[in-house]
């Protein structure tokens, strides 16, 4: 064996030089137990479109014997409609999360660092570490937001959530042209996987800037985490960048059945509009139970909540819930360790939840 191997642990000779060094992302917990309350991974309580089911079984033809278009391009042009773009402005992929890493591989990789929040998503790291691109984090405010001066310095692109995942917090439009405004020769990527909930999308920026990326998902407000479809919007020049690291690693990315459904939840708005405000009023009921319940409940404006309590660690309340069978999300990292995340769930859940944790932080 050798002196490299001795230092891994279950590294095999066959792998390729880094692979071993590695530190891959850890999605949300899926158990598969009946009866569970499943608050973890910022699922959709309401289902997707019946609109998009009914599409995707019509899709379920002898077709799939035939490749999907390699451009998805009705899906493009839906997508370009909504937003008043046109298809050269949207890149499609499985799930934002593949979106993502092609996005760092073709326009982050820079010889200065990339900036990104010191609380954010734990998926940028991971992209970070696979494609070889400096990293550097820059602290939230105390309050966990993001301050635009904060990304006056030099780096080779800037990566945003916005709303901020897991502080649920979102940066004004106008905060994001402050960063824009500051960084004239930098990529500005924001993902807004949750900014159907209540933020603002930079999408009206990408006339002005051309600098600005945009990546969302249909996971989300769309209820299609298991349809895995996500999308970039921004100038042509950025997204042929895309295209071609798409075409280098799988021409065929979205299937038959992810374009119909996709294409049909987009075209039915009514769904959307009175789902996800069904969400947003289910995470004011829920933040202020916590509230009332002795927790800091940061604002939110996304499909989560992002909560502490000052007599109660994460870890323990995440044990504790775990064993009344509701599972949320803590994260055992520097200065957020003691918050857990909430996923905003239907009503009953919320109120199972508010139960637990009065039965668990004031104990009679």
């Amino acid at each position: 064996m050798t002196a490299a191997l001795s230092r891994m642990p279950g590294a095999s000779p066959f792998w390729s030089t880094g692979v071993a060094e590695l530190s891959p992302y850890t999605p949300g917990e899926q158990p598969q137990i009946p009866g569970l309350i499943k608050l973890n991974t910022n699922e959709h309580p309401h289902g997707p479109s019946p609109r998009a089911i009914a599409a995707i079984q019509a899709a379920a033809t002898d077709a799939l014997r035939l490749y999907p278009d390699p451009d998805a391009r009705e899906l493009k042009t839906v997508l370009a409609e909504r937003h008043g773009l046109t298809p050269a402005h949207v890149f499609v992929g499985n799930g934002s999360d593949e979106v993502l890493a092609h996005v760092f591989r073709a326009l982050l990789k820079h010889d200065r660092p990339v900036l990104t929040p010191d609380v954010g998503y734990s998926f940028y790291p991971v992209y970070a570490q696979l494609f070889d691109i400096a990293l550097q984090p820059v602290p939230l405010k105390d309050d966990f937001s993001v301050d635009p001066a904060d990304y006056r310095q030099p780096n080779g692109g800037i990566v945003l959530a916005n709303p901020n995942a897991p502080t649920g917090r979102a940066l004004s439009l106008d905060g994001i042209r402050a960063v824009l405004d500051a960084n004239p020769q930098s990529v500005l990527v924001v993902d807004e996987a949750y900014v159907d909930f209540g933020a603002e999308s930079a999408v009206s920026l990408i006339a002005e800037y051309p600098t600005v990326l945009v990546v969302q998902t249909l996971s989300k407000s769309r209820a299609l985490a298991g349809l895995r479809v996500g999308f970039a919007m921004g100038q042509p020049e950025l997204i042929e960048a895309l295209e071609r690291i798409k075409g280098c690693f799988n021409s065929y990315p979205l299937d038959r059945l992810a374009q119909a459904g996709a294409v049909a939840a987009l075209q039915d708005e009514a769904w959307f509009e009175h789902t996800r405000r069904q969400v947003m009023g289910a995470r004011g009921i829920l933040s202020q139970g916590l509230r009332d319940l002795g927790f800091e409940v940061l604002p939110s404006q996304a499909n989560f909540v992002f909560a502490r309590h000052p007599g109660h660690t994460g870890p323990a309340l995440l044990a504790a819930l775990r064993q009344r069978r509701i599972l949320v999300r803590q994260f055992n990292k520097p200065r957020i360790a003691d918050f857990l995340r909430i996923t905003v769930g239907a009503p009953e859940q919320v109120s199972a939840l508010l139960d637990a944790l009065a039965a668990i932080v004031s104990p009679r």
